[in-house]
């Protein structure tokens, strides 16, 4: 029974969600061909049409420089986020020097950030990484050592009482903790690596790449093609979260009381 009713209530939030989108087109359709906001609405029609009149070549060439940029400064924040946060957890006292270090990257706007970061690294793409990894330290180092700190103290006294140390502990109990925490703050570093990569791509404006191809198609007043990059920006972005999602629902499956079978 319980199993029937998770399943119905999946097709309930499916189903709730396909008529969301569909509500959202129509709405697009009727701004578009109403010529809401002084036109610069296009017509779902228009976005397709402009995406086949410059073809597939043409995106596959500029978001592929963009994905390339966006998923190296998604490793590298990532990485450096994870380690920091295992840093807090085994030497403590750097743990305000840390959550202030969090705090800053998330705070200060990737516009100022950008023109030291751009006089520091000779290399615009450097520059583009650097300001995507920045994007996704702060969700991640938090999440992750929040679920570093979420195992119960009784499983610590365990891993204590047979001779183990905080290494232990990090590796037997608050690794295994902290899947959860961490994949779901990754889920969200996913997109936010994109929307900074296409930011620093706005800024440095590389030769190729759905920033400049963006500034471009807005310089040459064509709006449709403006909303066809920003779509496609969004939709890359939604696939790095389901990817992320997809892991994280076979990984952490435990976490939710489900058996895992086979």
């Amino acid at each position: 029974m319980a199993s029937i009713s998770a399943s119905r209530a999946g097709a309930d939030r499916w189903a709730a969600g396909a008529i969301g989108i569909v509500g959202l087109i129509l709405l697009w359709w009727m701004a578009g061909a109403l010529q809401w906001f002084h036109g610069t609405i296009p017509t779902p029609w228009a976005v397709c049409t402009a995406i086949g009149d410059k073809g597939s070549a043409f995106y596959v060439d500029n978001f592929s420089a963009t994905i390339s940029l966006a998923l190296r400064g998604f490793l590298w924040g990532n990485a450096l986020a994870i380690a920091l946060a295992v840093l807090v957890i085994v030497v403590p006292p750097v743990e305000g020097l840390a959550t202030q270090l969090a705090i800053i990257s998330y705070c200060t706007p990737i516009i100022a950030v950008a023109p030291i970061v751009q006089v520091a690294f000779a290399q615009v793409q450097t520059m583009i990484v650097f300001l995507a990894a920045i994007s996704v330290f702060f969700t991640t180092m938090i999440g992750t050592l929040s679920g570093l700190r979420s195992p119960h103290k009784g499983s610590l006294d365990l891993v204590r009482v047979y001779g183990g140390g905080r290494l232990v502990q990090l590796w037997r109990v608050r690794s295994v903790a902290a899947l959860p925490n961490t994949l779901a703050a990754i889920k969200i570093a996913a997109p936010a690596a994109v929307l900074g990569a296409v930011l620093g791509e706005f800024l440095a404006m590389p030769e190729q790449g759905a920033g400049p191809a963006m500034i471009i198609a807005q310089q040459a007043g064509d709006i449709p093609q403006v909303w066809a990059i920003a779509l496609l920006a969004g939709l890359v972005a939604g696939i790095g979260y389901a990817i992320v999602a997809v892991v994280a629902r076979f990984v952490t499956r435990w976490s939710t009381g489900l058996a895992v079978l086979g």
